[in-house]
């Protein structure tokens, strides 16, 4: 049996951190392929102008704002979508957040929030979308990484963390969803022009503008496989870097980054014993 890939005629596709960047994009490309789309993102982004600006195109835009950290209230938005506007066949989990976290201010809450938003956001909306798949025997769920996954890069403690932990969660969850004809895919996308890149505080070789990473995920969710990973003139060396011993690979980033000859920040003062 082939496993299932959404299809617009089949129902709606839900994507969460859509208000901006690559979320924002897909939502419009979606749109333009006739799917009607549900948009999450928190309730003072700014959704209402995406609905506006789709509003003549095949499908639609629907705002459904939502905190991803809620979970009871992703519940309650997964049975409002699909109240309002139909089954979901396909749930695109792009919510995401980066702090950096640098070794000399390291910051407790910055871990917790990040885990809060990039891992158990997904999780909080997984868990009841799949449910309503598992009964209907199909469904594609489509997650979010990043190729900071593929090894540790400097202040992505907590952000590379992560995304490694997504990419774990949909290799794992992968041997069962096919059994439940769910397509699961992860997507790796190298560094995208978006609001969270401007954080960076890294080198971002091959940077996508946006448009073109939302165009290349439309295709990746129509034919691409278990991970899609773009630009491959980024991601595929970053892939095979990943491959080589971790002391080379740590050398490697450690001299195209220049990190050894950046100066250490303390921007808080050490505990008083």
């Amino acid at each position: 049996m082939t496993l299932y890939r959404a299809n617009p005629k089949h129902g709606v596709a839900w994507i969460t951190g859509g208000s901006s960047g690559i979320g924002r994009a897909l939502a419009r490309d979606l749109a333009s392929q006739g799917y009607a789309v549900a948009v999450t993102a928190l309730d003072d982004d700014p959704i209402d102008t995406l609905v506006v600006e789709t509003a003549q195109m095949p499908g639609s835009v629907t705002a459904f704002p939502c905190d991803v950290t809620d979970e009871p209230r992703m519940a309650r938005t997964v049975a409002a979508i699909e109240k309002e506007l139909g089954p979901i066949v396909l749930a695109i989990f792009n919510a995401g957040n980066y702090i950096s976290t640098p070794g000399e201010n390291l910051v407790v809450n910055d871990f917790r929030r990040t885990f809060e938003v990039n891992y158990f956001g997904i999780i909080n909306g997984l868990v009841p979308v799949i449910e309503r798949m598992r009964v209907r025997a199909r469904g594609h769920v489509v997650l979010v990484g990043s190729v900071t996954s593929y090894f540790g890069w400097p202040t992505t403690a907590a952000y590379g963390g992560t995304k490694a932990a997504i990419n774990i969660l949909a290799e794992s969850l992968k041997y069962d969803f096919d059994k439940m004809n769910v397509r699961i895919q992860v997507f790796n996308p190298g560094f995208i022009d978006t609001p969270l890149t401007e954080k960076n505080m890294l080198p971002m070789p091959g940077l996508m503008p946006v448009s073109r990473a939302s165009r290349r995920m439309a295709r990746g969710i129509k034919s691409g496989g278990f991970e899609v990973t773009f630009p491959r003139r980024t991601s595929w060396p970053l892939k095979l870097l990943g491959l080589l011993p971790r002391p080379l690979c740590r050398g490697v980033i450690s001299l195209t980054t220049s990190w050894k000859a950046r100066p250490l920040h303390y921007d808080r003062k050490p505990p008083i014993e």
